[in-house]
């Protein structure tokens, strides 16, 4: 396998754009990708594009085709892949693997959606078959996500102590990170008192602990050392790993949880094993993890993943988080961008984005927001059915 680089990146602001095209906010993106890279169209060998149940694409989630056809159709190999929240982590692999395995020297990864209004609104499920789990979670149990990622804080706050206020305290850290950051939705600080003041949703979770749902694009475009030398860049490594769930995972899979007493498989064990794959490839360790950029669907995940990934020890991420370690001037910057919480999720597009962020950061970029010193940057998505993906980037 061949090493991979960074050559260029893209992202659409985030937020609400309803008079804008879903197919206009991908073009931006990736135009942006192609400059920062200082590519042409014909020079990209292929491409991975997350697939979008929202903005289905052709009507078939073909994101890769619609692009092409307006940019540049060149006859290059296009996996138009699915993984709900983490297809844009796993176009990124596709990207990474073409790159890697030689089967071109150029590849792009991209990502778009456009959210409906509020929460998730109806069950992503199929309606006309019993056997659809996720539709029957909806339906029949009225367990939307936010209920099974308040179940999950309720769970951490009986075995670690984790309380109301130090959940609160993580929306308190990541909006302000979010602050200087053009690119995210929500740029206004929080106080402690206006998190805990805001309406609960499902206990312990409350709205300003929850993402929102929101608009996006971003696009990354990966290269050969080579490549990446031609163009005058500085050298920024990429592995990515992807992973599937294991049986005897103990993270709450409504309807049906698992009981297993043997500890068969890690907690969220779709993106410990990418994750665990990631740092096999990389060469590096947990510990070696500068800062991190996590699904921050909820503020328990911002507390509970960087544990689940080896980084930090269990229960530890509350005590880091309240001696303000997981700052972006702290041991372990955690989502120095401000996170899913300050952007919105607008689902496929996060990989892709989360790859923008650790590029900005390694090339020392971020501004307000730079991580001083940081060489080894992590980033990490989880999808429905138990889809995971991991990045790290190295310079």
């Amino acid at each position: 396998m061949r090493e991979v680089y960074v050559l260029g990146i893209g992202a659409h602001t985030f937020g609400k754009f309803e008079e804008k095209p879903f197919l206009q906010m991908l073009i931006d993106a990736v135009s942006m990708a192609v400059k920062d890279a200082e590519v042409k169209w014909k020079d990209i060998g292929g491409i991975g594009a997350a697939s979008s149940r929202f903005q289905g694409g052709m009507g078939w989630g073909l994101h890769g085709n619609e692009i092409a056809q307006v940019l540049a159709e060149n006859g290059v190999p296009i996996y138009n892949v699915s993984a709900a929240c983490a297809a844009g982590g796993v176009a990124v692999n596709a990207a990474y693997r073409l790159v890697a395995t030689g089967d071109c020297d150029i590849a792009m990864a991209f990502g778009g959606e456009k959210m409906p209004k509020g929460f998730i609104p109806r069950p992503p499920g199929a309606a006309d078959d019993a056997t659809d789990v996720d539709y029957l979670r909806w339906t029949c149990m009225g367990a939307p996500n936010t209920a099974y990622w308040a179940l999950e804080a309720c769970r951490r706050m009986k075995d670690h102590g984790t309380t109301e206020t130090t959940l609160a305290r993580v929306s308190v850290k990541a909006h302000k990170n979010a602050i200087p950051n053009v690119l995210a939705r929500y740029r206004k600080p929080f106080t402690l008192e206006e998190v805990l003041n805001s309406n609960m949703v499902s206990y312990p979770l409350r709205v300003y602990e929850i993402c929102p749902v929101s608009d996006g694009a971003a696009a990354v475009i990966l290269g050969t050392k080579e490549e990446a030398l031609k163009r005058g860049k500085k050298l920024i490594s990429i592995v990515s790993a992807i992973g599937t769930g294991q049986f005897g995972d103990p993270q709450m899979r409504i309807p049906y949880v698992s009981t297993s007493a043997t500890n068969l498989a890690p907690h969220t064990s779709e993106v410990v094993t990418a994750a665990r794959r990631a740092y096999e490839i990389a060469g590096v360790g947990p510990k070696d993890i500068d800062f991190i950029e996590l699904q921050d669907n909820s503020v328990w995940h911002e507390l509970a993943w960087p544990e689940f990934l080896g980084i930090l020890e269990p229960g530890q991420g509350d005590w880091m988080l309240e001696k303000g370690e997981t700052e972006i001037n702290g041991k372990l910057p955690i989502n120095p961008s401000g996170g899913f919480l300050s952007f919105g999720e607008a689902t496929v597009a996060m990989g892709p984005l989360q790859v923008c962020e650790l590029t900005t950061q390694l090339r020392g970029q971020a501004k307000e927001r730079q991580v001083e010193g940081a060489k080894v940057g992590m980033a990490v998505t989880l999808g429905l059915g138990a889809n995971g993906s991991a990045v790290i980037l190295k310079s």
